[in-house]
């Protein structure tokens, strides 16, 4: 009979590959096409016998006007490149068929990737984004697909899709991954990302994971040699178990804050503001000198609450995490909240008046002083990068 260790197969194995390396064979031993036949049914039958496929579902969002994938999907396909089982297939969801097109079309060229689906919902806008029918599109295809992964971002999208996915599949999910160890453990962060969890998934599967943008979101993306992965659309029976939910939620709106500078969680250099700026007017300071730096503008959740800035600038556990090159913390005391959104900059600078603050136990650079006159003798000395 033929003996295969399908579980240890690395990405050389491709269900559409031609040769295969026996694993732990001597001297590279390859299989030939007629017995690559054999090995799909020696997979066929562990399929039967209630093992996964090999390869992974890669769930990515695509929003109208975004100009290309966001960076929470390239960290999401960059770990589905690097981490985990290939061949991968890659699921777009999109508002507007526009951007799931562009989406497809630059998935498709990455290496790994066997099919990039898109067109999860037969309504035009936002329905394919709706949490409660896509979930239900996602476990329709698990079924069908049988991956032994399945991976989304740690953003709003991940974290509103993947639970619904987790109760239909009755699989629990590792969220907010941040290093992969091997195909069932990994590393996440827990209480306030003062520890680092290894947790090692030990059930049937499949396997729910969410990434973290900030660990993965640095690794570049590998292009396919030669032609592009298949583009197709999702199929009738999927399209038809998410319109059966469509009646579970309803597209009311979205109101979004327009603004020329870099997003909060792919920007360079973030300029960041507390509660010691006091009022809406002072925090309009910090204005001039993120654009000055070419950066993006955050706050902390005691700024938001106290509607100095709208709440989507808010970095911290409940709000945005961010991993800059050089993170600007301007009057923030250091609040373990605020601490697990932006400790992984590459750069901190504190400004705050309190020498005993608690930023300045993660701050590279801390000045101590009055804010209200060091940020305007600072925005006068730097030069505009405008």
């Amino acid at each position: 009979g033929l003996k295969v260790r399908v579980a240890q197969a690395t990405g050389a194995e491709r269900r559409s590959g031609k040769e295969l390396t026996k694993v732990g064979s001597s001297g590279g031993e390859m299989w030939s096409r007629t017995l690559l036949k054999s090995l799909r049914g020696a997979r066929q039958s562990s399929q039967q016998s209630g093992e996964r496929s090999l390869g992974t579902l890669c769930i990515v969002e695509a929003k109208d006007g975004a100009g290309g994938l966001d960076s929470a999907s390239k960290a999401t396909l960059a770990c589905a490149q690097k981490h985990l089982p290939k061949p991968f297939v890659a699921l777009v969801a999109s508002d507007a068929k526009g951007a799931s097109e562009e989406a497809a079309g630059e998935i498709a060229s990455l290496a790994g990737v066997e099919t990039v689906l898109h067109g999860v919902s037969d309504k035009e806008g936002a329905n394919g984004l709706l949490a409660e029918p896509l979930s239900q599109v996602v476990a329709a295809l698990v079924g069908k697909l049988e991956p032994t992964h399945v991976v989304t971002g740690s953003n709003t999208f991940g974290k509103n899709l993947l639970p619904r996915v987790a109760a239909l599949l009755d699989s629990a999910p590792i969220t907010d991954v941040v290093q992969v160890v091997d195909e069932s453990t990994f590393v996440r962060p827990i209480y306030a990302g003062n520890a680092l969890s290894t947790v090692k998934f030990v059930g049937k599967g499949p396997l729910l994971l969410s990434v973290r943008t900030t660990a993965f979101g640095s690794e570049a993306l590998e292009t396919a040699q030669g032609a592009g992965a298949e583009v197709a659309s999702v199929g009738a029976e999927e399209v038809a178990a998410g319109a059966a939910a469509e009646a579970l939620s309803e597209w009311v709106g979205e109101e979004k804050s327009e603004s020329e500078r870099p997003q909060l969680d792919a920007a360079r250099v973030v300029v960041s503001g507390g509660r010691a700026l006091k009022s809406k007017e002072n925090f309009e300071m910090l204005e001039k000198l993120a654009d000055q730096l070419g950066g993006a503008l955050g706050a902390s959740r005691a700024a938001v609450d106290a509607g100095m800035c709208s709440n989507d600038l808010q970095v911290g556990q409940t709000g945005k995490v961010v991993a800059p090159e050089l993170y600007l913390a301007i009057g923030i005391s250091g609040a373990i909240q605020h601490l697990a959104g932006m400790k992984d900059s590459k750069t901190i600078v504190a400004i705050n008046k309190d020498p005993e603050a608690p930023i300045f136990k993660v701050a590279d650079y801390g000045l101590v002083g009055d804010l209200f006159k060091i940020i305007p003798e600072l925005a006068e000395k730097l030069p505009s990068q405008k």
